[in-house]
């Protein structure tokens, strides 16, 4: 399952603002969990983590069904958790940290990264071609399926670094339907993959997510 990626390899989210892709990416761990039994770790580096589990319980998938096999950590706990000697080093490897001792400890199947360009910022990444490669790289090796949350340029066919060193891509769009907003969703690339290449429609009323093929598109 994993929402359609291999294990070991790592998945980027991307869109702009407002297309729901934190909680389209939360969907795949938290039916991961519930439907597959699957353990799953979700880092924020936004959102709180109680707002975050507000938020998606909202939306239909509270955290009560899957609290045993879905672990939800926030920059605000990583913070609080620093000793004086850690204040000094790199979110980078504050981050895999936290990521690899929660891996041995809880052996999740599935880590989510939310987001990749607010870990570069507090990171302060100098070379970002270099270290975005040994990051991909680190991330394969924790042998979990990782999906990343990147934004979108809103510049047609702009291609950035993480474009090339991911496994695959979902990219979340929102299009002017009359005088409706229609989210839509595809994968631009799958490694290893057999997939579908077209837009579908994403749909959340009441109900979890569910899609149906763009018509007219």
């Amino acid at each position: 399952m994993n929402g359609g990626v291999p294990v070991g390899h790592v998945c980027l989210v991307s869109g702009m603002p407002g297309t729901m892709k934190s909680s389209v990416t939360y969907s795949i761990l938290h039916n991961n969990a519930k439907h597959e039994g699957k353990k799953g770790l979700y880092i924020s580096l936004e959102q709180g983590r109680d707002s975050l589990i507000e938020h998606m319980d909202g939306l239909g998938m509270p955290i009560e069904e899957v609290e045993s096999l879905v672990n939800i950590v926030d920059i605000g706990y990583l913070r609080l958790n620093m000793d004086t000697s850690s204040e000094q080093q790199s979110w980078m490897r504050i981050f895999k940290m936290y990521a690899e001792n929660l891996h041995v400890s809880n052996e999740y199947e599935i880590l989510i990264c939310d987001s990749l360009p607010v870990l570069e910022l507090l990171a302060d990444v100098d070379n970002r071609r270099a270290e975005l490669f040994h990051f991909f790289g680190w991330l394969r090796e924790l042998g979990v399926t990782t999906f990343l949350i990147a934004e979108a340029s809103d510049q047609a066919n702009v291609v950035h670094d993480e474009d090339f060193l991911a496994d695959g891509i979902i990219r979340l769009r929102k299009e002017q339907m009359g005088y409706d907003v229609s989210r839509q969703i595809v994968i631009d690339k799958m490694r290893t993959t057999k997939h579908n290449t077209g837009y579908f429609s994403l749909m959340l009323d009441g109900e979890p997510f569910s899609i149906t093929r763009v018509i007219g598109d």
